[in-house]
């Protein structure tokens, strides 16, 4: 079950990464991370109250899943809106790679033959991904890919940090409480950063535009994560699998760049994403 949970995941969070590249496109990275982290919260308040405070050990090692992510989102942001959103979809496809060998070394997990081949196939069709990027001129020296790669050592870090969160084996902390809980402490993260870095220099920086784009980003992101965690909780459940499945959402966000956003190269890396989803079907029969 928790596969499946996790392929759902995958769906909704290419719509989450499109959903920001239309966001973004000349806008004000900031405001629109803080409005996604309001409507998040607003999403998930009702566990708020239901899930309770529990005790202040809970909550810190919950803040620090809130500081992980949102160093990772800012990091992130900002590389979406500067790189196309074919190059970032697909090179942040390379997280699971190091969460693979955060499961492997610091969770001892093992993966059964079908499991690895997708895993090796899906490292071949990123370093594909890598190449093309690289191509189209967003090689490692570029600036905004350096912030694309600092989101995903950061976004690798949180993944390990949830399956030791929630898993029944380690924490087992309730998934709503980390969801609603962590949102609510990004809001209030992100509204200092507003007001004593945006705000303040907010007249030299791009303004910022409302866009009915804006609230989805949290829709299909709180959906996302739901799914995704309520997969972690399940001791069966590999978070190295997971976590490869999860980047399955590059299937998504690629058509988006391709066939809404027009971008370029799109038959060479169709290759790549073949690849990889030949990888996802691997990965969906070892699972089982």
């Amino acid at each position: 079950m928790w596969w499946l949970l996790a392929f759902g995941s995958a769906v909704l969070l290419g719509g989450y990464d499109s959903f920001k590249k239309f966001s973004l496109k000349d806008n004000a990275v900031f405001p629109v991370l803080l409005l996604n982290t309001l409507f998040s919260t607003l999403i998930f308040s009702p566990w708020l109250f239901s899930t309770g405070f529990g005790d202040w050990h809970t909550q810190l090692y919950i803040l620090g899943k809130s500081a992980i992510v949102l160093s990772s989102w800012m990091a992130g942001y900002v590389a979406m809106k500067h790189l196309p959103l074919t190059i970032v979809g697909s090179i942040n496809a390379t997280r699971p790679v190091l969460v693979l060998l955060g499961a492997i070394f610091i969770f001892n997990e093992r993966l059964n033959t079908l499991q690895w081949a997708g895993v090796l196939l899906a490292i071949v069709a990123y370093a594909l991904m890598r190449f093309r990027g690289a191509k189209e001129g967003f090689g490692k020296g570029n600036k905004w890919m350096l912030f694309l790669i600092l989101a995903i050592i950061l976004g690798a870090a949180s993944g390990l940090y949830d399956k030791y969160l929630m898993s029944p084996d380690y924490l087992g902390i309730d998934r709503m409480q980390v969801l609603s809980w962590y949102s609510l402490y990004q809001a209030i993260m992100m509204m200092l950063l507003v007001a004593f870095l945006w705000w303040p220099n907010r007249s030299r920086t791009t303004p910022f535009k409302w866009r009915w784009s804006i609230p989805f980003i949290s829709i299909f992101l709180c959906g996302a994560d739901f799914l995704y965690m309520r997969a972690l909780s399940q001791p069966d459940a590999l978070i190295a699998v997971v976590s490869m499945i999860r980047r399955g959402s590059v299937l998504v966000s690629f058509a988006i760049g391709a066939f809404i956003l027009k971008e370029k190269n799109i038959k060479r890396k169709a290759l790549d994403l073949a690849l990889l989803f030949i990888s996802m079907i691997l990965l969906y029969l070892g699972s089982r």
